[in-house]
């Protein structure tokens, strides 16, 4: 019993930490890139975009299509590495907790 109330108060300490990971997460920007730099969209944390750069030289009439490709390519380049970061840092925060793989927290 003196076990599940050593992993029950470590469980609360963790969701907190976790909150406080969530609100940094939040504020985190990632910069996602294509076309090598002719196209740059910045997300948040939040997979929100934040910004679109593109360079001017892009804007003809035939390239189109090809835009088009580079900016979703560039906002998944951006995604991916802001869910790095997530996994990282939630990998440092349970890190020591015997979380059996596969196992889903409560938050």
């Amino acid at each position: 019993m003196k076990d599940i109330m050593g992993m029950m108060g470590k469980i609360k300490d963790m969701q907190a930490k976790m909150e406080s990971m969530q609100e940094e997460i939040a504020t985190m920007e990632c910069e996602g890139v294509s076309g090598g730099g002719m196209v740059t969209v910045k997300l948040s944390g939040k997979g929100q975009m934040l910004g679109l750069k593109i360079d001017p030289s892009m804007f003809k009439e035939d390239d189109v299509e090809i835009l088009e490709d580079l900016i979703i390519a560039a906002h998944n380049d951006a995604k991916v590495k802001a869910e790095t970061m997530m996994a990282e840092r939630t990998k440092e925060l349970t890190a020591g907790l015997p979380i059996p793989p596969g196992m889903k927290l409560p938050f």
